[in-house]
């Protein structure tokens, strides 16, 4: 396999001398194989026979070396890492037109930077975003397969969006397959992205790959131990094997090991639970089966494959021998669209008339991804850039525009985007200006001063839109051309200091128009008269209002720049929409409402109901004689710390404000009292509706805790990102949840909350918080970071799915106490049932269950740098959320559907299910994808 230095012809980062490199060994590996070792130093050959070439002449980002233990591999002793900027970062490889490929990456981070700071960052297809690199162990390999149909010449795998830590890359490895492997009759639209091809019945944890696989795809062992895979399996669950040959010339060819070993379900069933990467969504699936056991003439194995929860497709069942034809031949029916959950639950079902239970070999499933056609000037630009093929700026590699778009262009945000601006000034471009730059449609700026261009100013006028043309400093000669008078939306013709000559285009003097010809050039406006200047601007009143306007505005915007000295940091007028709050050294009271203590004593009535309490004091009711009602707290210490929890939290409270944070009112200092008065919140505390008193009103339904997750998400979201600087809860829990009347959520006590220090990575401070929700990483280091605050969230997330207390002596079991250590046990043996609150019943979708699970045990990981932001997790919670309404409307739109109609659809007579519930039994059947 080759690879080459363009995609649609436009140049990679691939130094010529690697090219030759990886062309001649390509000649001594498997034909079409490609193996990159990134970041290694040289080529070799591994123990299965792969011939790995080094990309050491890759000519951007660095390497770094890494060790991890158990990995001897040499290709995983090194990685190749890229900045965490705005770019992207391609690799881009020579394919065969109309043959189908799998391209493989893989991720070990192994600390190669030493800051223990697990990435995330974006990997993508060409234009077409692939998926998220989400690390969570420095030891966990992450491996992405894809299957395409090629094209064009060239495809690029590019690196881009890191959020955290930088995008790094171990290998890159490209398959190609024979024939009419993998074919769909949607390939043309969507790639397959592989989620799970497993090995049933191996004889080791090791996946079968090349050579066992001439195709090298990796088959997993079904013996893998791992969180969420191949879980809930049936008792009775036996593996069997032979050494005969099986016929495998089918249509997708798994390779003989892996269909020599089988699962059989000797008390009649086979059942699993796995996890479905990328889903839920539209997929494709196959099941491999291969009658390997000596059947007795007596015996006979018929089952049904059978999972919950879709009762509108049916199949027939499946007698192993009689659809293959024979005892060692493939026989592989699948389903080339049909939808998946993200946890899918699936089994194995033999029938009545069977005598033998169910047996196995593969099973492959893959998820559509919608191809993104790209951006529409793309093979302009290929042109553009092979003028200049060893120029850094020519090699971005991938789309122009999408995922993200080059260093040196902006686009607009269609779904097949344009260029609207091009800055490739001082860029050392010589000869004519390139053609390709004249055609653009949505070109709005171009910039190519600074460089050494030559020859004449050619016709823009493909370019309609041009508002912007800099040319200044080139060498430039000719005359004006008069298609300049023909772009109508020219604004700024910038030209000084060229060698340019002759007379200026009459309709050019007549535009709205910053004109600047100075400098070298031999220009005049007509009658061999030059200006004395050579600046025009615009003659007609509207352009010079245009001018004075924009000089008046750069000069209010200077004004605007002045240093906010509490803060240390330059804003202007209208730069941010975030919130600046004062330094705590600002006492901070001055905007806020100040109350008088004789209203709060008749409001309260001399502090008669109590509401709540803590370590600051005592909580009151209280109503305003306008009829508002407010909660009074009473700080009751005269401590150091209870006197200086008051002045912070009037300080930040006074100066925050979010539809998802209690409102703060005001404050009160007199007669040695100091007092805080908020809003009411008629519903109490989140822990009282959970395992307080409250709950014997009812139990919150599943979809209203995830919507009181979201509203408490989305204020603690703003104080991390809305407030300048960021603000740290430092004791967010259930009883500092407050709910309105309407059961919507509100975030509480700021009495602990630090402001983080703009430009440190933590604040150090003695640790604070409550037993049960507190960071331990915290508590051992005391250097508080945002990630506190989502730990302390994890734990609320596992309290909303469990309806249990953080801290309880009882409630989990011997030798635990602690809501994180009893959660983790169960989720990682895929027991999600076991911390289900029983009060939610079955009124819950478990794909959403599971969604906010795991992402409450990454939210309570050890290390704050493994733990996802608040944002992500509110990103998690939506879309549970999402999945929670589609759940109810389905069940609304099927209030009138019998089970006894569902069942006598499905053919469910001659079954032995023994279900309690509906399935849906997978057919051949092909519905056409849509975009999800």
């Amino acid at each position: 396999m080759e690879i080459r230095r363009v995609l649609f012809m436009i140049p990679s980062f691939l130094s010529i001398s690697l090219l030759l490199l990886l062309l001649h060994n390509a000649q001594a590996q498997v034909p079409g194989f490609v193996s990159l070792d990134c970041g290694g130093n040289s080529n070799y050959t591994d123990f299965l026979g792969l011939e790995w070439t080094s990309d050491n002449q890759f000519m951007l980002g660095e390497t770094a070396k890494i060790s991890v233990a158990n990995e001897t591999r040499m290709q995983y002793s090194t990685v190749r890492y890229f900045p965490a900027d705005a770019r992207k970062y391609c690799y881009t490889l020579d394919v065969k037109q109309r043959v189908r490929y799998l391209v493989r990456t893989t991720f070990l981070y192994g600390n190669f930077d030493n800051n223990n700071v697990y990435p995330k960052f974006d990997i993508s297809l060409g234009a077409t975003r692939w998926s998220t690199i989400v690390i969570n162990d420095a030891s966990t390999m992450e491996v992405k397969e894809l299957i395409f149909l090629a094209t064009s010449p060239t495809i690029s795998i590019c690196l881009s969006n890191a959020t955290t830590g930088q995008p790094f890359i171990s290998t890159l490895e490209l398959r190609p397959f024979n024939g009419s492997i993998y074919y769909t009759d949607h390939e043309s639209e969507f790639y397959l992205s592989v989620s799970a091809r497993i090995n049933f019945g191996a004889e080791s944890e090791d996946p079968v790959r090349y050579p066992d696989d001439p195709f090298d795809r990796i088959w997993a062992s079904d013996s893998l131990k791992k969180a969420n895979y191949l879980v809930d399996v049936a008792s009775g669950t036996v593996k069997v094997s032979t050494k005969s040959p099986i016929d495998v010339n089918k249509v997708d060819r798994p390779p003989q090991k892996v269909m020599q070993t089988a699962v059989v379900g000797t008390k009649g069933s086979l059942t699993y639970r796995l996890n479905l990467d990328g889903f839920p969504g539209f997929g494709w699936a196959v099941s491999y089966f291969a009658e390997i056991e000596d059947l007795k003439p007596s015996d006979t194995r018929i089952f049904r494959l059978v999972v919950p929860g879709m009762p509108d497709v049916t199949k027939a069942a499946v007698n192993i021998q009689e659809n293959a034809q024979g005892k060692n031949r493939l026989y592989e029916p699948g389903y080339t669209n049909i939808t998946f959950p993200f946890v899918l639950n699936f089994k194995f079902l033999k029938t009545a008339e069977s005598t033998l239970g169910p047996l196995l070999n593969a099973m492959e499933i893959n998820k559509y991804l919608k191809i993104n056609d790209g951006s529409l000037d793309v093979i302009a630009f290929a042109g553009l850039v092979s003028h200049y093929p060893l120029s850094d700026w020519a090699r971005e590699g991938g789309d122009p525009c999408l995922p993200v778009p080059w260093s040196w262009v902006k686009c607009n945000s269609d779904p097949q985007p344009r260029i609207t601006s091009i800055d490739l000034s001082g860029k050392n471009l010589s000869g004519n200006i390139p053609s390709e730059l004249t055609t653009l449609p949505g070109l709005v700026e171009l910039r190519l001063g600074g460089n050494s261009l030559t020859g004449p100013i050619p016709d823009f006028t493909g370019s309609t839109g041009l508002n912007i043309l800099h040319l200044e400093n080139n060498q430039l000669t000719g005359e004006l051309p008069s298609s300049l008078t023909d772009l109508d939306n020219l604004k700024e013709l910038y030209l000084q200091n060229n060698k340019l000559s002759g007379q200026i285009p009459s309709g050019l003097l007549n535009k709205n128009l910053v004109f600047n010809y100075t400098g070298n050039n031999d220009l005049h406006t007509g009658g061999n008269h030059k200006t004395k200047t050579g600046i025009i601007i615009g003659a007609t009143v509207g352009a010079a209002v245009l001018l004075i306007a924009t000089i008046i505005s750069c000069l209010f915007m200077n004004r605007g720049r002045k240093k906010h000295h509490n803060k240390g940091e330059l804003t202007t007028p209208m730069a941010s929409h975030r919130l600046v709050v004062s330094s705590l050294n600002d006492a901070g009271t001055e905007s806020a409402h100040c109350f008088a203590l004789s209203e709060i004593e008749e409001a309260t009535k001399n502090f008669e109901k109590k509401i709540g309490s803590g370590g600051f004091g005592v909580v009151y009711y209280g109503k305003m004689k306008d009829g508002r009602e407010i909660a009074v707290k009473l700080l009751t210490s005269n401590s150091y710390q209870g006197k200086r929890e008051f002045s912070n939290e009037v300080t930040l409270l006074s100066r925050i404000h979010h539809r998802n944070l209690v409102q703060f009112l005001g404050y009160c200092q007199e007669d040695s009292k100091h007092i805080l008065v908020y809003e009411y919140m008629h519903s109490g505390t989140l822990k009282e509706h959970l395992y307080g008193p409250l709950t014997r009103e009812g139990a919150i339904s599943w979809l209203k805790r995830l919507e009181i997750a979201e509203d408490s998400a989305k204020g603690i979201e703003y104080l991390h990102t809305g407030c300048v600087p960021s603000i740290i809860h430092r004791d967010v829990k259930s009883s500092n949840i407050l709910l309105d009347k309407h059961m919507r959520a509100k975030v509480s006590d700021f009495g602990l909350s630090k402001l983080e220090v703009d430009g440190a990575s933590h604040v150090s401070s003695i640790v604070r918080g409550t037993v049960g929700y507190l960071d331990p990483e915290y508590y051992i280091s005391q250097q508080l970071t945002d990630k506190s605050d989502v730990y302390s969230f994890g734990v609320i997330l596992l309290e909303l799915i469990s309806g249990q207390e953080a801290i309880s002596n009882e409630s989990f079991g011997v030798n635990c106490r602690n809501i994180v250590q009893w959660a983790k046990s169960h989720v990682g043996s895929g027991d999600i049932q076991g911390i289900i609150d029983p009060l939610l019943g079955n009124n819950y979708n478990i794909q959403s269950v599971w969604k906010i699970a795991e992402k409450a045990l990454m939210c309570v990981q050890p290390h704050g740098s493994m733990r996802p932001s608040i944002s992500e997790v509110l990103k998690e919670i939506q879309d549970a959320i999402m999945m929670e309404r589609e759940m109810e409307a389905a069940k609304d739109g099927n209030n009138d559907l019998s089970r006894s109609t569902i069942n006598s659809n499905m053919g469910m007579g001659s079954m032995d299910l023994g279900l309690n519930e509906p399935y849906l039994l997978l057919d051949e059947s092909t519905v056409q994808p849509t975009a999800r």
